[in-house]
């Protein structure tokens, strides 16, 4: 499978950077490359990928010219698809290794366990997943906390409270990757690892006095709902007398600004938690064994989640059947999530157990709103948006040829406004046609236990 190829060259790279690097977790490496090991395929390939496809696994590089390595984990790497795309993002503090070396074994979890396991199977089929091991390897290599120039990528981001950052020449070549990144792929939601704590913290991240109290964003309940469902299925995170469920909103622990999980949120459109997920920040080799399996299942079900719950679908124009890259909101929650550019496909993640009101809109189109209880499964929810009628009557669609405001076909109408009236009546008749049969044609997303609605 293709998942394989772009993970071997991924694995042989950070092997090969580790070498360079001194430290307790030297030789904690995943299991087919230690001692100096590969996994199974040969050199020459290797080779291959990296002079035919290096653009594909590397978003950027470090201060000191380091690539920032990308494994896409996929049953089609590198296409686009009416999917969600997930991120998991570790050593943005170099000090911080464990997410580092969690996230490697995590891909070669999936990889190992993709024939035979449930979980890894549905990650694989259904999600993009995509793993950046070290945001900051330079700071790896030095052992500190901020990269070569010194600077905590965690602060490095635009903030929303205050002009931090907002100077793009000045920002760090690592923060500069990561947010290119985002714009050119549409994630539905992340998370970073970091180490000195046990804990699942979700935004706000600071608040506007920058006081320490608890600063909600409008996704407060789904993010609350994200956080424990890693904080459960960690080995003890829940039983935290620190933070009670394991569980924290930023501001309400420690203000920070200019972090990346706000960014994410407010720019990316994508909901993202900052885990801690080992309280001592280096600790020995041979403790990652245990650190993997306290982790292991809350970074997979993390993952699942986002096509396990929620609501998602596409959106389409009822007059020509295409898709719309529309944006959907709630009503209540002052946050939009746009559709996809290609599919016309969105995944909005919220909290179960409640009921919405969900509304659909496309600029030259009519929203339409439709009311739904949301259950613990995930939903299907499509829309077919009609063209909006403009005051003459004449319908409004994005995709109408435009033409000039004498063209032959608008004198025509002005001259025969009975043969005009027939068009309009025939017209309502064909869409009324096509609407029926879009019903019966769009298809569901695959292979998920979803109800599925269609308005």
């Amino acid at each position: 499978m293709k998942i394989f190829f772009f993970f071997s060259l991924l694995v042989f790279s950070l092997s090969f950077s580790s070498s360079i690097a001194r430290g307790p977790l030297h030789s904690s490496l995943p299991s087919g490359i230690r001692n100096g090991s590969r996994i199974s395929y040969s050199d020459s390939v290797r080779r291959q990928l990296f002079q035919d496809k290096p653009s594909k696994l590397s978003i950027g590089k470090s201060v000191h010219g380091v690539p920032l390595w990308v494994i896409e984990i996929s049953d089609k790497p590198g296409e686009e698809e009416p999917e969600p795309a997930f991120k998991f993002i570790g050593n943005v503090h170099g000090d911080e290794p464990v997410g580092r070396e969690l996230l490697l074994r995590l891909a070669n979890w999936i990889c190992d366990n993709y024939m035979k396991d449930s979980l890894a199977r549905l990650i694989v089929e259904n999600i993009h997943l995509h793993i950046l091991p070290s945001m900051n390897p330079d700071g790896y290599f030095l052992r500190s906390r901020g990269n070569a120039n010194n600077i905590d990528l965690n602060r490095d981001f635009p903030d929303q409270f205050f002009p931090l950052n907002n100077d793009i020449n000045a920002r760090q070549p690592e923060t500069r990757a990561v947010m290119n990144w985002l714009r050119e792929i549409q994630f539905a939601a992340s998370a970073s690892l970091h180490g000195g704590a046990l804990v699942a913290n979700y935004p706000w991240d600071g608040t506007e006095d920058k006081r320490r109290n608890y600063y909600a964003c409008p996704d407060d309940d789904t993010f609350r709902f994200m956080a424990s469902i890693y904080s459960r299925s960690h080995h003890n995170m829940s039983l935290s007398k620190e933070f009670p469920g394991g569980i924290t909103n930023g501001a309400f622990w420690y203000p920070i600004y200019g972090g990346m999980q706000d960014w994410n949120y407010i720019h990316a459109g994508c909901f993202e938690l900052t885990l801690e997920i080992s309280e001592n920040k280096w600790p020995n080799a041979n403790e990652l064994p245990t650190l993997w399996e306290y982790n292991k299942m809350s970074l997979l079900n993390l993952a699942a989640s986002l096509v396990k719950t929620g609501i998602h679908g596409r959106i389409f124009s009822s007059d020509s059947g295409m898709p719309l890259p529309g944006s959907v909101s709630i009503k209540g929650i002052n946050y939009t999530v746009k559709a996809g550019r290609g599919f016309a496909d969105y995944h909005r993640l919220l909290a179960p157990g409640e009921r919405y009101e969900v509304m659909a809109t496309m600029p030259g189109y009519k929203p339409k709103t439709t009311r739904i209880s949301l259950e613990e499964a995930a939903m299907t929810l499509d829309f077919i948006l009609d063209p909006e009628v403009t005051t003459k009557g004449s319908l409004r669609s994005i995709n109408d040829c435009r033409c000039e405001s004498k063209c032959g076909l608008e004198v025509f109408w002005r001259m025969h406004s009975e043969v005009y009236f027939i068009l309009i009546v025939v017209s309502v008749f064909l869409c009324f046609l096509l609407k029926r049969k879009l019903k019966v044609n769009i298809l569901n997303h695959r292979q998920l236990p979803r109800r599925s609605v269609q308005v």
